[in-house]
């Protein structure tokens, strides 16, 4: 794979023909929803140009970074379907080059050691916020240190500009004005020598060439010092876009205390990545009133000009609501592996189960998620556990016992074990014992599945197939009998 990144000199500014973006989350934890809707939008608009997505792992937080964090961040854009075209890239495989362009700072005059020891700068942050200021390096190394202290491993700053702005035209917030005093003398480079966040950005999106920058609207405070970055080494900065946060429903911000927020538990809980990658795209995006998306809809209508400025609020009713429209327009065959996936970890055994489409076309209309589906498929695969206590009471009574013996004894015959086929069947027993459809079909539906609510009988009784069927009956009439000896 052809990379953009291995030069050896500082970043220079060069001609970009394309788009290119980039998905850079820290192994610290798993791919959250706030994330993949920033990978799906850094897709969607590099797709859209016809350009590159990158995916960069910044894992230079060796203590927090885990490999467990970044085999879920790998798995989650597997499972979304957000298929990069370069990585994943690792910052901790890149601090050679690191390290290269600190000594090209270092040299120009454009950064220097710190010695300052961290109880002297927590004593000036001290200081400085009982006399109302906001806590900054006050810049005691700037000029160089005599006597550098013995045993002390300086840190490296970078020379920030003393006066002038640094102004940037977000695509979401606009036009974004910073002035320098704002900015004290940034640490690109800790005491053990290992680079820092907002210096190791800058490098590897001049170094790959990156045009968009898409990210949370948490990082608007880290651009301007970016920038500076970027300008002290001769490059011209990318196009910033960043991105309003998402709420909860309770208005703060979305963390674990809301539920599910990580992307593979999404999968588990039943829900399907077309459903969420449409449901993410509307969070904070908006074209015109039209809410279902296919992926080649969203390639072709995204645009950063279309981003909310305002946060947007995650809704769980919402996402199941799409997450149903999408089990009812899904080929069958395509839900099936996803499907097989929630029974499996429901621990079913699906030998001499029924076919899992056609278990999907007769469920779908009833669930709003994989997980429910599966929840409401059991009995289709094995035996149930029991009867339903209410549903038992008010459907498995005697006067039940004859209808369910009629029908049993027609089915015993029966060879075209098929839906049309038993729905006569179903049909003619309650016309010849002169009942209402229900006074058969809810005590059958009790006897097959446990509880009085099912698809329609006759694709009901298809599934459950002909040899399981007639041992529930039989169940159910020994459950009504013994029930008829207590009374």
């Amino acid at each position: 794979m052809s990379m953009h990144w291995g030069r050896k000199a500082a970043p220079t500014t060069e001609s970009i023909m394309s788009v290119r973006t980039r998905f850079a989350p820290s192994p610290t934890g798993f791919l959250h929803v706030g994330g993949a809707r920033t990978a799906l939008f850094c897709y969607l608009f590099a797709r859209r140009h016809g350009g590159d997505f990158v995916l960069r792992i910044e894992d230079t937080d060796r203590e927090r970074s885990t490999q467990e964090s970044v085999d879920a961040i790998l798995h989650g854009m597997d499972w979304l379907g957000l298929d990069y075209d370069e990585g994943p890239v690792y910052q901790t495989q890149r601090f050679d080059r690191y390290k290269e362009v600190i000594q090209d700072l270092l040299d120009r005059d454009l950064a220097y050691y710190c010695y300052c020891s961290r109880e002297r700068l927590d004593a000036l942050r001290e200081e400085q916020k009982a006399a109302g200021l906001k806590p900054r390096y006050d810049g005691r190394c700037a000029d160089g240190v005599a006597s550098p202290p013995e045993g002390v491993q300086p840190v490296v700053r970078f020379r920030n500009p003393k006066d002038g702005v640094v102004q940037f035209n977000d695509a979401v917030r606009g036009e974004v004005t910073i002035s320098n005093t704002e900015l004290d003398d940034l640490i690109i480079a800790r005491a053990d020598g290992t680079p820092t966040y907002n210096f190791t950005v800058v490098v590897d999106d001049l170094d790959m060439n990156i045009t968009h920058v898409v990210r949370g609207d948490d990082h608007v405070n880290n651009t301007p010092r970016q920038i500076n970055i970027m300008r002290a080494l001769g490059a011209s900065e990318p196009q910033f876009a960043h991105l309003p946060m998402i709420l909860g429903p309770d208005g703060q911000r979305l963390s674990k205390r809301h539920g599910a927020v990580s992307v593979l538990q999404f999968r588990d809980d039943g829900y399907l990545p077309d459903a969420l990658l449409n449901y993410l795209v509307r969070l904070g995006w908006s074209h015109g009133d039209q809410e279902v998306f296919s992926r080649a809809e969203m390639i072709d209508l995204f645009a950063l000009d279309g981003v909310n400025k305002a946060a947007a609020t995650f809704d769980m009713d919402k996402l199941g609501w799409l997450n149903q429209h999408y089990l009812k327009e899904s080929a069958p065959e395509s839900l099936t592996s996803a499907f097989e996936y929630q029974l499996q970890q429901m621990a079913v055994s699906l030998a001499n189960g029924p076919d899992l489409g056609e278990v999907i076309v007769a469920q779908r209309e009833r669930a709003q998620t994989l997980r429910e589906m599966a929840e409401q498929s059991v009995f289709y695969f094995q035996e149930p556990d029991g009867f339903d206590e209410g549903a038992a009471k008010k459907h498995l009574r005697p006067v039940a016992a004859e209808p369910l013996l009629a029908l049993r004894a027609r089915l015993t015959d029966v060879s075209d074990w098929q839906a049309e086929t038993l729905g006569v069947i179903v049909n003619d027993t309650v016309e010849a014992l002169e009942l209402k459809l229900g006074k058969l079909a809810q005590p059958l539906r009790v006897a097959l599945s446990g509880r009085a609510a099912t698809p329609g009988i006759d694709i009901t009784l298809a599934l459950v197939g002909k040899e399981r069927t007639l041992a529930r009956i039989d169940k159910a009439l020994a459950f009504i009998k013994e029930r008829a000896k207590q009374a």
